[in-house]
């Protein structure tokens, strides 16, 4: 490992020791724990630590001057991590690579944690369940959903597919859009009342080569590198670690395979978290293409599609994410694909 890698060489002396000072305190180093395993904001480390939400704030700020944690905003919340390309994340990821995960707090914390995770995706399935059977509708009231599948179809190529792989595939929709481009398609959900629609969908549309399963899209119950295309439709602000999801889709990519995420821009409509369950109000270019190199994808592509300006203002701007796992057996893969999607003058390279 080279010299500069290495956490603590990369601070100052002063850095480091304010840094270490930070986490050397008890609820702080409880809050590192947390966050290493996923992003969570205020009020969801107040219902784990059962502390005040001035103190955890406080806790938060001194995490946050020392480098040791990222914020951002995502509408009026704000959310924390630990990132892994800054010296002081680095360090964070370091020091609770130590902590004992049998020891008896940090399992409380972890259990809590995991409890309130189970409970706002239970509350997301609530909503499948009372929606499964008009779901497209919902959809269509967000973006102009042709417009959307034309993208779709142009970003990840005329194939042909070997398995096609469609992470949370809702009603199907997806397997239908793209059934005569691959010989094999598999559908994954975790909610049974939107697999029995799904399944009547495809059968109603003869697509015997498409199949749907229940299946958990943080553990897939697939070998790795197995699909030569990956669909991810609507999925990620459902989710409560869509970092997490993108890795566990480039992990069953194929070499040479190709990942497409389609999911909404930043925007700063709140209703969405009650009305329809929404976890995070968009995402903004970086964030997801850094998701991406993060789980060893090379990202090509980037393209917005900007809805017309409504009265009502209830529309909003879809993005698509095209990625690829390089295939190190063939020197020139994804050249072809790179040239042509430039040249379509409809998106834009990714950085």
């Amino acid at each position: 490992m080279e010299r500069s890698s290495d956490p603590i060489t990369a601070l100052t002396v002063d850095d480091l020791v304010t840094a270490l000072k930070a986490a050397a305190e008890p609820t702080r180093l409880r809050i590192l724990v947390l966050l290493g395993a996923g992003e969570l904001n205020v009020k969801d480390l107040t219902l784990i630590l059962g502390q005040s939400q001035p103190r955890i704030s406080r806790h938060l700020k001194l995490l946050s001057e020392a480098g040791l944690v990222e914020r951002f905003r995502e509408g009026s919340w704000v959310y924390f991590h630990i990132s892994d390309r800054s010296p002081g994340g680095r360090l964070a990821l370091r020091l609770i690579a130590d902590v004992d995960t049998q020891d008896v707090q940090s399992k409380r914390d972890r259990d809590r944690a995991d409890a309130l995770k189970r409970e706002r995706e239970s509350s997301a399935q609530a909503f499948f369940i009372a929606h499964a059977a008009d779901w497209d509708r919902i959809r269509a009231l967000h973006v102009a959903e042709h417009d959307v599948e034309a993208a779709m179809q142009e970003a990840l190529g005329s194939g042909p597919f070997k398995f096609l792989l469609d992470l949370g595939t809702g009603t199907g929709r997806t397997l239908d859009l793209f059934a005569d481009r691959y010989a094999r398609g598999l559908g994954i959900d975790v909610n049974q009342a939107m697999l029995a629609y799904a399944r009547a969908k495809l059968t109603r549309g003869g697509h015997a080569h498409a199949q749907v399963r229940h299946g958990d899209i943080y553990a897939l119950s697939l070998a790795d590198r197995q699909a030569d295309a990956i669909v991810m439709h609507q999925v990620l602000h459902f989710l409560s670690d869509p970092a997490l999801a993108i890795r566990e889709a480039a992990r069953v990519l194929a070499p040479g395979g190709r990942l497409l995420i389609v999911d909404f821009a930043p925007h700063t409509l709140e209703f969405l978290r009650e009305v329809e369950a929404h976890e995070r109000l968009g995402f903004t270019h970086d964030s997801v293409t850094t998701w991406l190199r993060d789980a060893g994808l090379n990202p090509k592509s980037v393209r917005d599609l900007s809805p017309q300006s409504t009265a009502t203002g209830d529309k909003l701007t879809v993005t698509l994410w095209l990625a690829e796992r390089i295939d190190t057996t063939r020197k020139t893969i994804g050249q072809p694909q790179a040239r042509s999607l430039a040249g379509s003058g409809n998106f834009e390279e990714a950085r």
